[in-house]
């Protein structure tokens, strides 16, 4: 399989264990992505059992304003566990470079992190 441009990583610090079964969703601004012209799809993946992500998208993408949402409310669900975030939405940038970019979430119930990770 080929690395798509954007990979994920989700860990579970409550557990200190890789969140698997989590849905993201990768979407590209369109106008703003605020006010003017939304957010248009572009692909959607299932962490797996390490918690990773790396079929996310095509190999590149165009350079703009893109999000990725977290499915995190379903995945603390299927556990019984109860969640203060249905889902985390991470909002970052593309530049024309054509870098790789890794976005590792932590999550537990009522906390979280992010960063751009490599």
């Amino acid at each position: 399989m080929t690395v798509s441009h954007v990979t994920a990583h989700v860990l579970d610090t409550t557990t200190g264990s890789p969140a698997a079964g989590v849905e993201i969703v990768l979407e590209r601004a369109e106008g703003d992505g605020r006010t003017a012209g939304g957010w248009a799809f572009v692909a959607r993946s299932v962490t797996d059992d390490d918690g990773r992500v790396r079929g996310l998208g095509p190999e590149l993408l165009a350079p703009g304003t893109y999000r990725l949402t977290f499915e995190t409310g379903a995945y603390f669900a299927a556990s019984g566990v109860e969640t203060f975030f249905p889902y985390i939405t991470v909002v970052f940038t593309v530049d024309a470079t054509g870098r790789h970019y890794h976005v590792p979430l932590l999550v537990s119930p009522f906390a979280l992190s992010s960063y751009r990770g490599s």
